[in-house]
């Protein structure tokens, strides 16, 4: 029979992923399920097979293989209990560290539990039998693809991670007998370097770091940063939750604020993109042809769906390795900063709102304060402005709810009594967690920001999914009308009980007055809490400017005609000629 490749394209990727790391050796049990992997291989001669009848035999060969010859070997086998077989073989390989990827072929996962013919359960394995284990299923759409190739990279990184060992990968399949694929595809390989190991060259081109939330930085982290940046002329991205206060930060939600109407600063598309940091509250619109990730955990975290290299140094040795080379002129960093300060320029007069605020109070926030922002309006309205430079920024971006937003506030500011804290954060984080602004350790270094619109506006905001059921949300979806349904009396008596000084504000005449009281850099005898009463279609408004203080030619066109007939009568036109 002329077999090739089998069709299913999951097995494709794990074939070709095995081939770009050197992976030759397979032990193949007979069986129906793995037919498709077996098939394959087999009919690709890289591949050095050995048949094996009974797997736990397979296993035990497969310990001999890697033992003597140093390289790892795959192990194949069918659905039903041969996989059960591979038991002892593999806590074998476990406790001698030897890199052995069993890869037990099943019916697609659904199936578990149903009593299925031949299908059983293979979600937990034992402790001491694999280090790592994945389920990799047939792919039906670009997601599955990604998550696929991310899955099979890492259950191969750790065939040989910190002193290897055995992996196990099961892998569903449809049984399809098409075989006619004569290529395997271009993969994305992935690879982890140790602190000891010979570090791959900066490629040419345009170069940045993206840095996720981050603790405080060392001096000597920045100064490497910094001097990286020298030598590569590149750039450093994020949200104010990097708290990066180095001589190359670009904040850059604002530069990719006009993707929701299609317009992409070129500064943005990079040919290498260093990322470093955790979760990020800002979905940057930054994307490099390839993205290397840099931290001691030495997990692969593909927020930006190209990781092609993990790391496994602390930041400043990764930059250390990095730091021979002469200084070039910051011509990069100057784009960067010339499209930030364009954009910036156009922004418009925006309504009384979160944004607004944020445009007011960002820059003249006191020295050596620190700035708490819940998620997501509060950050996002900060994070399209400047911050002074001596401000570090929070935010509950891990777990990522409007729960213990405020309290989290509150503990920081009893680390240090004679620093300044300050809290943004919207009615429903900030009657979520209300409680904790009666806790007794307040002390007068708080100050706390509501803004209350009477709803999670977030949810009615222009593009948000949500919002296209119009006033229908309101109800259930963003939770409209709750907590004194924006009471002016409410908050005051809490506040004012709880023994907090109470400002107001309905306007922008009001916010401008009491902001002054509010960001006074002395301490007061009091803590604060300011409470800004704002329109949720106003929120949604100032969004929107933001979003479109840019748009190309094209997409700026389509916009202007949409404004003006509207979606549905495009809809008609489009019908009419065919299009």
């Amino acid at each position: 029979m002329n077999t090739h490749y089998t069709i299913e394209k999951h097995v494709q990727i794990l074939i070709a992923l095995l081939k770009a790391n050197n992976i030759r050796k397979i032990i193949a049990s007979p069986g129906t399920t793995n037919i498709t992997f077996v098939a394959s291989v087999q009919s690709d001669n890289y591949f050095e097979m050995y048949s094996a009848a009974d797997e736990r035999s397979a296993a035990y060969i497969a310990c001999g293989l890697a033992a003597e010859s140093g390289e790892p070997v795959v192990l194949s086998c069918t659905g039903a209990t041969a996989s059960r077989n591979y038991y002892p073989g593999l806590t074998e390989a476990y406790y001698r560290h030897l890199p052995i990827l069993a890869v037990t072929a099943s019916q697609v996962l659904s199936h578990a539990g149903g009593y299925f013919p031949q299908m059983l359960d293979r979600s937990v394995v034992a402790k001491d039998v694999v280090k790592h284990s994945v389920a990799i299923e047939p792919i039906d759409c670009p997601d599955d693809e990604w998550k696929v190739t991310d899955q099979i990279n890492v259950a191969i990184l750790e065939l040989f991670r910190n002193g290897g060992g055995p992996v196990h990968i099961n892998c569903a399949t449809r049984y399809s007998k098409d075989f006619s694929v004569k290529e395997l595809p271009n993969v994305r390989v992935i690879k982890r370097y140790m602190p000891h190991d010979q570090l791959p060259t900066i490629p040419k081109g345009k170069i940045g770091i993206y840095v996720g939330s981050h603790p405080k930085w060392t001096a000597e982290l920045t100064e490497k940063v910094d001097k990286f940046c020298d030598i590569y002329n590149a750039v450093v991205f994020g949200d104010h939750t990097s708290n990066y206060k180095g001589r190359y930060k670009i904040i850059d939600s604002l530069l990719g604020s006009s993707t929701h109407v299609r317009y992409r600063p070129s500064v943005l598309d990079l040919d290498l993109l260093i990322h470093i940091g955790f979760v990020s509250g800002e979905y940057s619109a930054a994307k490099g042809k390839e993205v290397w990730r840099v931290n001691p955990d030495g997990e692969l975290r593909n927020v930006f769906r190209n990781t092609t290299k993990i790391f496994q140094m602390d930041e400043s040795e990764f930059f250390s390795r990095y730091q021979d080379g002469e200084k070039t002129n910051a011509t990069f960093f100057k784009e960067c900063r010339d499209v930030y300060n364009r954009m910036y320029q156009k922004i418009p007069e925006l309504p009384f709102s979160n944004t607004w605020c944020a445009k007011q109070i960002a820059m003249k926030l006191p020295a050596n304060s620190v700035l708490h922002l819940g998620i997501l309006n509060s950050l996002r309205s900060y994070n399209f402005f400047e911050i002074p430079d001596s401000v570090f920024v929070y935010s509950n971006v891990g777990g990522f709810g409007i729960d213990g937003n405020m309290s989290s506030l509150i503990g920081a500011s009893l680390a240090n009594s004679n620093k300044l804290f300050f809290g943004v954060f919207g009615d429903l984080s900030f009657f979520y967690d209300m409680n904790s602004a009666g806790n007794r350790h307040v002390g007068n270094n708080v100050r706390i920001m509501l803004v209350n619109n009477g709803i999670g506006t977030e949810f009615r905001l222009f593009y948000h999914p949500a919002n296209s059921f119009g006033d229908d949300a309101n109800a259930y979806m963003a939770a409209a009308g709750h907590y004194g349904n924006k009471s002016s009396l409410l908050v005051k008596h809490y506040a004012e009980d709880l023994g907090y000084e109470y400002l107001c504000a309905t306007s922008k005449e009001e916010f401008l007055n009491a902001a002054k009281r509010f960001i006074t850099p002395e301490l007061t005898d009091r803590p604060m809490l300011f409470e800004v009463f704002t329109d949720s279609k106003d929120e949604s408004n100032a969004v929107y400017a933001i979003n479109h203080v840019e748009t190309d030619v094209k997409s700026g066109a389509k916009q202007l005609v949409k404004d003006i007939i509207g979606d549905g009568n495009i809809r008609k036109i489009k019908k009419v000629f065919g299009k």
